[in-house]
């Protein structure tokens, strides 16, 4: 379990990671990438209990679920430095044959992909018949599940969301990234959320708050979310984080939601982003 210094560390390479295969193929999606870096590096390498030898069925580990594929870059970075496959591999991203594609897929079998998350809207139901799979083969696991705040705009969610309160799916802890941004504009001025802690408690969850671009906020808030496991509901993490984090031109524009930098800006970026794992 990699404590905070090394946790930061890992996170300044995955961000490294991100801008260089997005700039290397013109095409991707780096500012939601960058603005959870944070988060799944801390929940990779210091939360979750899994395996980088990976098996479909997950049997006795916790599982993860990307909802918002788009952010793929993050995903597969983390997934990399893991050890579920070589680095070097990230220079495949998003290229013809390559396993890395822009929204992850599972017929190119790639290990720690267990659902193709290319259309927003569905990964709460998939991480809610994962986590009531594990129930029913007395596994006692948690599904953790990622979400992008413009994502809650597909009733899909909302239904999933009321099934899981109703059915006490108390095995479930499902995070969204709460930036603010989304493809084409604020959140607040495409369609206003509302006050997503009561809606939330309102469907008869367990919610939490945290600073996901904060490493120490973000394991603390992971580790009192594990501690709700099994109290009779299903846990949900608002979590504040700004789109680019990480590279001052990026943060906090919806822009940089789908756009790749330039050879400019990508010297600019890896300015700012010590390397510390060493670049793939």
């Amino acid at each position: 379990m990699a404590e905070v210094q090394e946790l930061k560390q890992i996170a300044s390479q995955v961000r490294r990671d991100i801008v260089r295969m997005v700039h290397a193929v013109q095409s991707g999606h780096p500012g939601g990438s960058l603005g959870c870096t944070d988060f799944l590096t801390a929940l990779y390498f210091n939360i979750m209990e899994h395996n980088p030898k990976f098996s479909m069925n997950g049997v006795n580990e916790d599982l993860f679920f990307l909802s918002n594929g788009h952010i793929s870059p993050v995903f597969y970075s983390v997934l990399a430095h893991s050890g579920y496959f070589d680095k070097k591999e990230l220079s495949t991203f998003r290229r013809l044959n390559s396993r890395l594609q822009g929204h992850p897929t599972t017929h190119e079998h790639l290990p720690g992909v267990r659902v193709a998350s290319g259309s927003l809207g569905q990964g709460m139901s998939v991480a809610i018949g994962a986590a009531l799979a594990k129930k029913l083969n007395k596994d006692s696991h948690v599904v953790y599940s990622l979400h992008g705040d413009g994502e809650l705009d597909e009733g899909q969610n909302w239904e999933a969301i009321m099934f899981a309160g109703h059915h006490k799916v108390d095995n479930l802890i499902s995070t969204i990234d709460h930036n603010g941004q989304q493809i084409d504009g604020p959140t607040d001025v495409v369609m206003k959320l509302g006050d997503l802690r009561v809606k939330f408690e309102s469907f008869g969850w367990q919610v939490l708050e945290m600073d996901g671009n904060d490493m120490d906020d973000t394991i603390r808030g992971l580790n009192e979310a594990r501690s709700y496991v099994g109290k009779g509901k299903p846990i949900a993490i608002i979590m504040k984080t700004v789109m680019g984090k990480g590279v001052d031109f990026m943060e906090g524009h919806h822009e940089w939601h789908g756009i790749a930098p330039s050879d400019e800006q990508l010297a600019k970026a890896l300015a700012q982003l010590p390397e510390t794992l060493g670049d793939y």
